[in-house]
């Protein structure tokens, strides 16, 4: 049971027992230590994992053997008299034995090596992907090694061992954020913790704790009343008896009796103050908190919900949970599970830095404070999952100060699944100082000077602050799978008062101190494996969580990602370049004046000249003797997110003469995709090995974003609008990368793929001459109902068309179309032609021919190379994304209605994407209807809706028409309500608001035709795409399978 890192150590114990492994952690400290060459810190980095190449792998051989030989020792000791061998040679040398054992083998090796072909790099420092990367050598030694063992944590008779080592991960991470771990002092409450199995579960505990917390005074004021009913019976409240004399101490401070507070008072006791109640019952009147406890069965929240309360204390408004829009799915995924509703989990908008808005929280717990709304929580976010935001914890604390001053309180917890680890890269002594939030200023918090704690660190200043801010938020979740370099399921929830443990504990409630050894019976899960507790301990212990440790390893990491946050910053020139990079996080520069673009452009070139080309040493060495706000370390903290991830965003230009810049942002996301594609995994059927630098990506939508969004889209020269901006990010967690010439390579690399996209963007948006297809509608006047694409700019359009036909091409047609109505008859151009230069001169009054075939899918060409003269332009609208609806209409499905006053056609309005055409020739009007629509209708074209037909419920539409349902609503002959309106829009008005301004419409019926048409691919379909060919790693399974399957 031993990490070795050295090829001279031995160190093996017979029993698995904590000392043993303690004595190899500083033995490996000593070595580290020892050495007198070279970088000593990195020597000791590189020394955690099995490295990039395996270049660790012998030593990790070694412990595994060294593991597996503890495991035969423990397996042969356990032994008593009589015991026989279970297992003997002759049933091991039996041809079934034999046959299965070499099944095994095989199927072990085969899917070993699937594996290694297949899984994503993600130990590698080409993976930037997400929170994935190598995992440390101790973290996979203590999960393996306890992991054949196999014990269950949830109770201290089947993991004796593991409980202790969850114990000890509890005090690790509450010492690490400073937290009190010695339950002498009794001036500061006594921090506890322990191992979920992520961070979502830790997010669902700490709301069930906010939940009991804010309802326990409630509780407690039912147990003291006068009248209460148990068991079907009336009867004093169990602690009635101390009912006129039990004294408290309000949210502001001031000594009341406790059955005089009133529901609001109740609400916003302070947390110390709740979970004192039980001590203060004891000390004043002798009650024993198992008195307490059973006195309060039949009324806390765990037993009546937490709805009978509040109706009985008339609580007339939803309790809130506080945090920023940014935040985790588990949130509001938390609080539906813990039935307060994910609406009890209200969003606060974020700053242009994407942290909550401290503006926007101050003012939301105004409101509450002025309408008498109770909160549950505020929840800062310490490096948010998209952006690595950090939010302003310090200044979070200081306003519930502030806040509890007037009569609210609430919990703070702080979500630092990611951050958390971090904290390590602060110097020990930070967290000895006599600290606090200030309560003179929102903004205040804990001031680090001009270079923050750390000078050399990369680490913002305010991130610095916050991170210290950690050891007075109320709780704290942190994940060792992400920043720990722990193996899946590696999750830790802490709380800076222990007792709050006490209000999630199923079977003994009791809020009091006490000496558990068992931790199965606090929190969410029951059983829980041993392995992550085992894992995550001896990482922590080996590595150390200190500045030395983890804090060095994540140092250079940030290093690492503040040096690519310099590429994306400076990556692309104003006037030089076909595309733009554009980091989320501003340049300096940019947060003092966002419209200087000269002094924007100037700060790049600094960066490109100063920064890019030197090696770290030269940075550190460059900035000696330098004032602070001129030091390249100044300009490199500038940069980037918070903590470790880049976020940014792109947007290309045309080739034309003006190099006119690209304003559609759904050509701006597909290049950022394009690049997302070419730089992830899309497909099983994907090699992992041929993608030289892995990437991934997210969305920034109006609704969480918000004005953060808008600027963003501003500074990438993209017009506002609803749609989401899609946004590449990369997550920076391996330490090896850090020479500038690797760093360059893989950012050349991102250069090469994304001009390659960019001349995609630029094909599929050009525009120009080309074949286009259009359904024939109409015999005693023909119309044409253009087949458009969304997904190119030559046919980006929805049009529709009366034209002209030579006489015996037109008897064809007709011919054609009689014959057989229910086959759909279609015109393409014979050559390539400019359609829309062609409808322009049409609208302009020119008289416009082209040459086209007419053909059936079934029966082939009608006609070839015919003229067709264009007569009017019914429709002309452009599809591109600015054009169109956020959203499907959800009161009807609108159609244009259009003829020639005799015969009458329609066709779908395309006011979304994806979307389908459905288009159907010869419907029929009920007389109503008929006699209300005159010759300008169907010449100009009017609006019509089937009102028993909402689009929304029925899109997204299937992809292909083999997948439509036999009940699909286009169907010939069937018979609709409908809606028609004059369409106060020009023929060639563009959206979006097409369906704005209608006037009273007429309404009747009508009944479709066979000559019905229904496209769901074309319009849809992206000729850029690729494939997606996902049977082909069932096959390897499949075969696996055989192969054990075989007899004899």
């Amino acid at each position: 049971m031993c990490w070795t890192t050295h090829p001279g150590i031995n160190c093996t114990s017979p029993t698995p027992h904590l000392p043993s492994i303690l004595f190899v952690y500083f033995t490996i400290a000593a070595i580290f230590t020892m050495s007198d060459h070279g970088d000593l810190t990195h020597q000791a980095i590189s020394s955690y994992f099995i490295g990039p190449q395996a270049e660790n792998l012998g030593y990790f051989k070694d412990n595994i053997s060294t593991i597996l030989q503890e495991l035969e020792d423990a397996r042969k000791k356990y032994k008593f008299e009589g015991d026989q061998k279970f297992i003997t040679s002759s049933i091991q040398n039996s041809e079934e034995f034999q046959r299965i054992t070499r099944n095994f083998a095989h199927a072990v090796k085969k899917a070993a090596k699937l594996m290694g072909s297949h899984s994503i790099p993600f130990w590698n420092p080409r993976y930037q992907a997400h929170m994935c990367t190598d995992l440390s050598m101790p973290a996979l030694l203590g999960y393996f090694m306890t992991m054949i063992y196999n014990p269950n944590n949830v109770a201290l008779e089947a993991s004796p061992l593991t409980t202790v080592a969850e114990m000890e991960v509890g005090e690790q991470l509450c010492h690490l954020f400073g937290y009190n771990i010695d339950p002498s002092r009794k001036d500061v409450p006594t921090g506890w913790g322990h191992v979920t199995c992520g961070g979502t579960v830790a997010n669902l505990e700490s709301i069930w704790v906010a939940r009991n917390l804010k309802f326990y005074p409630l509780a407690l004021r039912k147990a003291m009343g006068e009248t209460v009913v148990i068991d079907g019976r009336e009867k004093k409240g169990p602690l009635n008896f101390v009912a006129d004399r039990f004294m408290v101490t309000t949210c502001k401070g001031e000594r009341k009796l406790f059955t005089e507070l009133s529901t609001w008072e109740l609400l916003n006791l302070r947390p110390k103050t709740v979970l004192d109640l039980p001590q203060e019952l004891h000390e004043q009147f002798g009650i024993s908190p198992k008195f307490v406890e059973s006195a309060l069965q039949n009324f806390n929240i765990q037993s009546t919900g937490k709805d009978i309360l509040e109706r009985e204390f008339e609580v007339k408004q939803p309790i809130k949970c506080f945090l920023s829009n940014t935040r985790h799915y588990s949130w509001p995924k938390g609080g539906a599970i813990a039935g307060l509703g994910s609406d009890a989990f209200e969003g606060i908008e974020v700053d242009d830095a994407a942290r909550i808005s401290l503006d926007a929280l101050q003012e939301r717990l105004q409101r509450c404070l002025d309408e008498g709304q109770a909160v549950y929580a505020v929840v800062a976010i310490i490096g948010s999952t998209e952006e690595g935001a950090v939010d302003r914890l310090g200044a979070i604390l200081a306003m519930r100060q502030r806040f509890q001053s007037k009569g609210l309180s609430f919990l703070v917890h702080a979500d630092a699944a990611w951050g958390g680890y971090f904290a390590t890269m602060l110097p020990r002594n930070l967290y000895d100082l006599p600290r606090g939030p200030s309560v003179s200023n929102p903004e205040d918090g804990f001031d680090g000077g001009a270079e923050g704690f750390v000078p050399d660190l990369s680490l913002k200043l305010e991130t610095q602050e916050d991170l210290l801010a950690l050891k007075y938020a109320d709780s704290i979740t942190v994940d060792p799978h992400k920043a720990g370099y722990i193996p899946y399921p590696g999750g830790c929830l802490v709380y800076r008062d222990g007792r709050m443990r006490y209000l999630v504990t199923w079977t003994a409630p009791v809020l009091s101190q006490g000496s558990e050894t068992g931790m199965g019976i606090y929190g969410v899960e029951g059983s829980k494996p041993g392995a992550a507790a085992m894992s995550t301990w001896l990482s922590n212990k080996c590595i150390g969580l200190n500045p030395q440790g983890y804090g060095a390893l994540l140092s250079e990491v940030s290093f690492t990602c503040t040096r690519l946050s310099a590429h994306w910053a400076a990556m692309t020139t104003k006037d030089d370049d076909y595309f733009m990079c554009v980091p989320f996080h501003k340049l300096p520069s940019e947060w003092k004046d966002p419209f200087n673009e000269q002094a924007i452009e100037e700060e790049k070139e600094r960066i490109r000249r100063e920064i890019l080309p030197k090696s770290n040493g030269n940075i550190v060495e460059s900035d000696a003797g330098k004032p602070t706000e001129e030091k390249l370390m100044t300009l490199l903290r500038g940069l980037g997110s918070d903590l470790n991830i880049n976020a940014f965003a792109l947007n290309w230009r045309y080739d034309d003469k003006d190099r006119t810049w690209n304003t559609d942002i759904e050509e701006a996301n597909y290049l950022t995709r394009h690049v997302v594609e070419r730089l992830s995994i899309c497909s099983p059927d994907q090699d992992p090995t041929k993608i030289p630098f892995y990437l991934t990506s997210t969305e920034f939508t109006n609704e969480l974003y918000g004005k953060c969004a808008k600027e963003f889209k501003r500074r990438l020269g993209l017009p506002q609008c609803d749609r989401p901006l899609f946004v590449l990010r990369n997550v920076v967690m391996s330490p090896f990368p850090t020479d500038n010439d690797f760093i360059s390579t893989m950012v050349d690399y991102f250069r090469s793929v994304v001009e390659d996209g960019v001349r995609l963007c630029r094909q599929r948006n050009a525009r120009g001459p080309a074949v286009h297809r259009f359904v024939m509608q109409g015999t005693d006047e023909i119309f044409l109902a253009y087949q458009p694409s969304f997904h190119l700019g030559k046919h980006r359009q929805q049009i529709i068309l009366a034209v002209e036909l030579e006489d015996h091409a037109k008897s064809d047609y007709i011919e054609i179309r009689e014959s057989n109505p229910e086959d759909p008859i279609f015109l393409k151009s014979s050559v390539e032609i400019d359609l829309q230069q062609v409808v322009s001169e049409c609208e302009r009054g020119s008289r416009v021919s082209f040459k086209g075939t007419i053909y059936t899918h079934h029966g082939g060409p009608v006609r070839t190379s015919t003229p067709v003269t264009l007569k009017r332009v019914i429709k002309s609208r452009p599809l591109n994304s600015a054009n169109r609806e956020t959203v499907y209409p959800d009161d009807y499905m609108p159609f244009y209605l259009y003829g020639s006053g005799k015969q009458w056609h329609i066709s779908h309005m395309l006011l979304q994407a994806p979307n389908a055409t459905f288009s159907a020739g010869n419907v029929k009007l009920d007389d109503k209807l008929a006699s209300s629509l005159s010759q300008q209708h169907a010449e100009n074209g009017a609006i019509l809706a089937l009102t028993e037909v909402p689009e929304a419920s029925m899109q997204p539409f299937p992809v292909s028409k083999s997948e439509l349902p036999a009940c699909f609503f286009f169907q010939p002959d069937k018979k609709y309500k409908v809606k028609v309106w004059d369409d106060p829009k020009d023929a060639s008005a563009a959206g979006p608001g097409l369906l704005e301004d209608l006037r009273e419409p007429v309404e009747g019926a009508i009944t479709l035709s066979k000559e019905i048409h229904v496209d769901l691919e074309w319009i849809n379909k992206d000729p850029f795409e690729q494939e997606d060919r996902v049977g082909k790693w069932r096959d390897e399974f499949s075969q696996i399978g055989k192969k054990l399957e075989k007899r004899g």
